[in-house]
């Protein structure tokens, strides 16, 4: 047996066996479930799951909840752990280290989610080799999916979409499924509900195989109440969205910089020149040192844009390497690569 070998079989596993294209697979699936004061649904999250998955081993992770979460969650058979560093993003990147697993899901332990639909999405990840599959929400009940955080949603994804030329139509669900492959190397570097961006633009920047499947969202049960705060929450999601594009499109990033300083310098330079051609002089000195800043700025701002995109090339293809070193969906828990 080899070291790789021996490090798979002595960790935690999470067994289920999955239908693949007809054969059965030994598939670990793991439900990951971040938790923040859900004591009133945790119960039936982890029921519901354990109903559609039978075999899937479920993780709650309590994240310095006040009330009854991990207790309930662990009376209902879950797996509890605690993360002590507050944020949903800082939950996903500790359970994603910890866990080991061919298939995973993530879902939120407030019961909005349909449990029917993961099998569903587990199949289409493991059939057609997927690395991950959205659960786009669905639903016709206001009280699920508030006007505001609706609207905020549509803005958000149709900015996203424009940004990054996505095909997302909801980038914030939390349900969704991922690869043993993409989760091994995402590097997971938010904090918050940003986390559910980041997750979409990894998948994006690598090119991965994704699918978007549409399911039931309704709404909170009684005595839960959401953690999501719709314009502070939502600023974070946009400036998350524009620190990604300019971290992994920092030549287009840097070079609108450059353009819109370049515009703004030779603006204030045309009425100097004017100035200068008619009376030969140059009466405000100031503004043309303003301009020569500008202008040398966006010169600067340019070759920015041109170093960044290098390490940026880089760092995408150090991501792309641990992502080929994982096996993919549907192949046999022996093969390495």
């Amino acid at each position: 047996m080899t070291a790789p070998d021996l490090r798979a079989a002595t960790r935690m596993p999470a067994n289920a066996s999955m239908p693949a294209g007809g054969r059965d697979l030994p598939q670990r699936v793991a439900v990951l479930v971040p938790c923040f004061n859900e004591e009133a649904a945790i119960a039936q999250v982890v029921r519901d799951f354990r109903d559609a998955l039978p075999h899937a081993a479920i993780y709650v992770y309590d994240n310095n909840s006040t009330d009854r979460t991990a207790e309930v969650a662990r009376s209902a058979g879950a797996h509890v752990r605690r993360e002590a560093h507050q944020g949903k993003g800082n939950v996903v990147r500790r359970m994603f280290a910890d866990v080991d697993a061919d298939v995973y899901v993530l879902v939120d332990g407030d019961a909005t989610y349909d449990a029917h639909s993961v099998g569903t999405m587990v199949n289409r990840l493991v059939e057609e080799r997927l690395d991950m599959v959205v659960g786009a929400r669905i639903t016709k009940d206001e009280k699920a999916y508030r006007l505001g955080h609706r609207t905020g949603n549509r803005a958000l994804s149709a900015f996203f979409a424009s940004v990054f030329k996505a095909t997302f139509t909801d980038i914030l669900s939390g349900f969704r499924v991922f690869s043993r492959r993409f989760v091994k190397s995402f590097p997971v570097l938010s904090r918050g509900f940003e986390i559910e961006t980041e997750l979409s633009v990894h998948a994006l920047e690598l090119e991965l195989p994704v699918a978007e499947l549409p399911t039931p969202y309704y709404a909170r049960a009684q005595g839960s109440a959401s953690k999501l705060h719709t314009w502070s929450d939502g600023l974070r999601i946009l400036l998350t969205i524009l620190g990604l594009y300019r971290s992994e499109r920092p030549l287009s990033f840097f070079s609108a910089v450059a353009m819109f300083l370049a515009l703004f310098s030779v603006g204030l330079a045309i009425p100097l020149f004017v100035t200068y051609l008619e009376q030969g002089i140059v009466p405000r000195l100031p503004t043309a040192v303003l301009s020569t800043g500008l202008m040398l700025l966006a010169f600067l701002s340019l070759v920015a844009g041109l170093v960044l995109d290098t390490v940026t090339r880089g760092r995408r293809e150090a991501k792309l390497i641990a992502y080929l070193q994982q096996r993919a969906p549907g192949e046999d828990w022996d093969r390495r690569t």
